[in-house]
């Protein structure tokens, strides 16, 4: 922490990157001046020539010559650090980097994040059941999406990969949004087109989520430099995991955003885990962290079992973005607690006694409840209260969605172009004609008429 001292906290980290060459640069040029004589001129740059004689003058490095054949490995430098606020019990290690959000903040996150919680089990449940097709809970990542979604201005863009879920409840995104969208109803916006868990708000500016991975990184990178180019003052998350930073889509995104010089927020939840392919084998150096400054980008890595420190770290990464149109990549180590999806079982590539470790001595909402409690905001009779209350919600959304019709089939066809083209309205009549033929094989009863 004095090393984080010296850097004057999480902007002083975040602006090194950047300005800790400016003074050479200065001096490189100063000889350029307007008030300076020919002579003068003359006589700084014979002198400037003199000292930059044995520096190379290659485009696209800052380096040095050097007499020693020496290679650079991977281990002669410590590990990136991990920038923190609260230890594991809940305590502000350092005062000054106390963001002192009012009780009602605090109440609000910790509100969301066991909200979260509760949907992620009464929904995980319902697809065990048979109930819908498809689930993925963010068991031990919570922190990540109050602490970053709390820091950002409700005007920015989302890119969200798939476990964002808590970003979009933040918002505004309702229970009645979420069931909705996971039964994939008739009040679903999506009508019922994408999986479970592709959420989606045009007016919570948060973009669909779509499957394949690392898609959506490079489309952030772009949506950043319209920002850039708007004058809005906005910017853009884009949320991923250490999976999706082995993707080529992440390296394209990082080397347009640094060279278009894009206001976006690259955010990295490094889970362990890339389904059931643990980090170990998904590459070898310090993390994802360590590919921030070779790509040009202003870089933290922070505790994302930690809420104050991920608030922290976006809302300075955010300034930055904003005021200096730089990219700024943020890696928060967490912990997938859960199955990466209901098609997991996590059992077969990692042990049960890891899993509770993370579950019982390091979980985001037990860390955020200890410091609430230690300010006398909280304590077992309100946490018996508010847990009761949050799965009556939870049921209660859970119960009308599942009651609700599904949208008529031939929307299938619906939405992709302005006016239907001949060969869709083909498909569709067949579709149509096709299921009046085989009425006992599909549930029509639980669908919604067709409109026309």
């Amino acid at each position: 922490m004095a090393a984080m001292r010296c850097m004057l906290g999480v902007r002083g980290l975040l602006q090194h990157a950047f300005y800790r060459n400016s003074a050479s640069f200065a001096v490189r040029n100063v000889h350029a001046g307007p008030d300076k004589t020919p002579r003068q001129d003359r006589q700084m740059s014979s002198q400037t020539l003199d000292l930059e004689e044995d520096k190379p003058q290659f485009p696209g490095s800052r380096s040095e010559f050097t007499k020693k054949l020496e290679f650079i490995t991977p281990d002669v430098y410590n590990g990136i650090p991990v920038y923190r606020v609260l230890d594991r019990q809940g305590k502000i290690i350092e005062a000054d980097q106390d963001p002192k959000l009012s009780k009602e903040a605090v109440y609000d996150m910790y509100h969301k994040m066991t909200l979260l919680n509760t949907m992620d089990r009464i929904l995980y449940e319902s697809q065990r059941q048979g109930r819908i097709s498809f689930y993925m809970t963010n068991y031990g990542e919570e922190a990540t999406h109050m602490g970053s979604a709390a820091a950002l201005n409700p005007g920015d863009v989302v890119f969200g990969q798939y476990r964002e879920a808590g970003v979009l409840m933040y918002r505004g995104f309702t229970l009645d949004q979420f069931m909705n969208q996971c039964y994939g109803n008739n009040e679903d916006v999506g009508r019922g087109r994408q999986m479970p868990v592709h959420y989606g708000s045009k007016e919570l500016n948060f973009v669909t989520i779509s499957s394949p991975l690392g898609t959506q990184m490079p489309q952030a990178s772009g949506a950043a430099y319209a920002l850039k180019r708007s004058g809005k003052r906005l910017c853009v998350i884009c949320y991923f995991g250490d999976g999706a930073a082995s993707e080529g889509d992440a390296h394209a995104a990082f080397n347009f955003a640094a060279t278009l010089e894009c206001p976006i927020i690259f955010f990295c939840r490094n889970n362990g885990y890339a389904i059931s392919t643990p980090t170990s084998e998904q590459y070898r150096g310090d993390g994802i962290a360590a590919r921030g400054p070779s790509y040009g980008m202003a870089t933290l890595r922070v505790d994302g079992n930690d809420a104050f420190a991920v608030y922290n770290a976006v809302k300075a990464a955010r300034e930055l973005a904003v005021n200096e149109n730089r990219p700024v990549l943020i890696e928060a180590m967490t912990y997938r607690i859960g199955h990466h999806s209901t098609s997991d079982d996590s059992t077969a590539y990692r042990s049960v006694d890891e899993v509770n470790y993370w579950d019982k001595q390091d979980h985001p909402i037990g860390r955020l409840r200890h410091y609430m409690v230690s300010q006398g905001w909280w304590d077992m009779e309100k946490e018996k209260a508010w847990m009761k209350q949050a799965r009556n919600e939870v049921m209660q959304a859970f119960q009308r969605a599942e009651k609700k019709k599904k949208p008529p089939p031939s929307e299938l066809f619906c939405d992709t172009y302005k006016e239907m083209p001949p060969h869709l309205q083909q498909q569709r009549e067949q579709m149509r004609k096709h299921v009046a033929q085989y009425p006992d094989n599909y549930p029509l009863d639980n669908f919604e008429k067709d409109r026309d």
